[in-house]
């Protein structure tokens, strides 16, 4: 008898499981922002005004787009210019640790001479020391939301590939909604 008890615990075990499904044993898993499909027409847009949800943003950096959320909601999308060889955008998932409307690379930029013309564009202080007479003038970078170290999305030329030093680029306009929308503490994920 103790044995047919022990027999029909597989059995009972495989009815509740095909009445229930695995969902109920299995741990939860946290939703996933949802992505336009694969081969969907990039989009560049804003329709953010007057919805509501917390802020976040994703950074697909395989695909050169951005992604602004509310709540599960995309409200906003945009192409990008990422990080290239060498300097590339480094993956992860992050917050928002600074907003700087009108930002200034103190790394990166042009040395310029006593009339403010350009003696050398496209420097790195770290590596080139400024010509006789000339002085480093920093690059703009405005609408500038900090997500780790020197790393941040800003307004910026888009070359049509990646190009920056490891910054996430957009167009002025959805450089500005995105700065105005996002709040300090927000996450940011940066996905290969």
């Amino acid at each position: 008898m103790i044995l047919r008890k022990f027999q029909l615990i597989p059995l009972t075990l495989a009815v509740i499981l095909a009445v229930t499904g695995c969902s109920t044993l299995a741990p939860h898993k946290p939703a996933s922002k949802p992505l336009p499909a694969p081969g969907a027409k990039p989009q560049t847009y804003w329709n953010g005004d007057g919805v509501t949800g917390e802020p976040s943003l994703v950074v697909s950096l395989s695909g050169q787009r951005a992604y602004f959320y509310k709540g599960n909601t995309i409200v906003g999308e945009s192409p990008i210019s990422s990080g290239r060889k060498g300097f590339e955008t480094p993956p992860g998932t992050y917050k928002v640790t600074q907003k700087d409307k009108d930002h200034v690379s103190n790394l990166y930029g042009e040395y310029v001479d006593e009339a403010g013309e350009v003696v050398k564009a496209n420097v790195d202080v770290t590596k080139e020391p400024a010509p006789e007479g000339a002085t480093f003038q920093g690059a703009k970078m405005p609408y500038f939301l900090r997500f780790t170290g020197g790393y941040g999305l800003h307004a910026g030329v888009l070359p049509g590939h990646r190009a920056s030093h490891g910054c996430v680029r957009l167009p002025r306009a959805m450089a500005k909604h995105f700065f105005e929308n996002a709040v300090v503490g927000m996450q940011v994920t940066v996905t290969d």
